[in-house]
């Protein structure tokens, strides 16, 4: 049987404020093969220290620790850095203001030794706000909806290595929707398995959260020329996508504001 090695990467920027309950959810795992890259950009807050102070923590139960900090021009830069130093059999990525949730590495070992051949593996995952659950991404992977619309959370998922080295890595140009541009690129022919399960929290305040029209601008640039979605098409699920948004959001204001009252 393969021996399973996994690699968590962690990319950050003056993250002081969320990255030690990131590293802690990565250290508490009971399951010890992998090891935990955090490639950093630069920071100028406190950030530094914080991952010092846990470095010696992962050397003594055994797990690879491996950090370096310098600029980087985004988040697809700075996880290609991640790439070329990680060793293991499969990826993942956990932001800087993510946490896994207690024993979940251990799962996902169990659910890959089962599924060698899939190309990324995925869970539930929880949006939070402020403590309190904004939304749950639970849907397993359909490439009639995800050629369209991206459905599932790429934070608490696992890419097979193999499929790094057929596609290649993370286009740069995009400084939002890589992950599911990287994703389309094998069409239907994507081997995906769905974990039932919560495995990790996600902060609402990621940067597709913070500049909403420019994700939904580079996910319709990834369609068209990645999977050549019709441009009409694309279009129109560029500016659904946008209504659905802020009408959501209205909708929220209004329903806080008649609590208010």
């Amino acid at each position: 049987m393969m021996k399973l090695f996994l690699s968590v990467i962690t990319v950050s920027l003056n993250s002081e404020v969320t990255i030690e309950k990131t590293i802690q959810s990565v250290l508490n795992q009971n399951f010890t093969s992998f090891e935990y890259i955090i490639v950093d950009g630069n920071s100028s807050d406190n950030t530094i220290k914080i991952i010092k102070k846990y470095e010696s923590k992962f050397h003594q139960k055994n797990i690879q620790f491996t950090w370096i900090s310098e600029p980087d021009s985004g988040i697809y830069n700075a996880w290609n850095k991640g790439l070329k130093l990680a060793k293991g059999n499969w990826i993942s990525f956990l932001g800087s203001d993510d946490i896994y949730l207690d024993n979940v590495l251990e799962k996902y070992a169990s659910v890959i030794l089962a599924n060698q051949n899939a190309d990324f593996i995925h869970s539930k995952v929880k949006l939070m706000d402020k403590n309190k659950v904004k939304f749950i991404f639970s849907d397993t992977w359909k490439w009639t909806e995800f050629r369209r619309y991206m459905k599932i959370a790429h934070v608490g998922s696992f890419h097979n290595r193999k499929y790094f080295e057929k596609y290649g890595n993370f286009n740069e140009k995009y400084k939002i929707v890589g992950d599911y541009e990287m994703l389309l690129r094998a069409k239907d022919t994507l081997k995906t398995v769905f974990i039932d399960e919560f495995t990790a929290e996600m902060n609402d305040g990621g940067v597709s959260n913070q500049n909403v029209v420019r994700a939904f601008s580079e996910a319709r640039i990834a369609k068209i020329s990645t999977v050549h979605v019709l441009k009409p098409i694309a279009y129109f699920d560029f500016y659904f996508s946008l209504l659905k948004y802020y009408m959501s959001s209205f909708l929220k204001k209004m329903n806080l504001n008649l609590r208010k009252k």
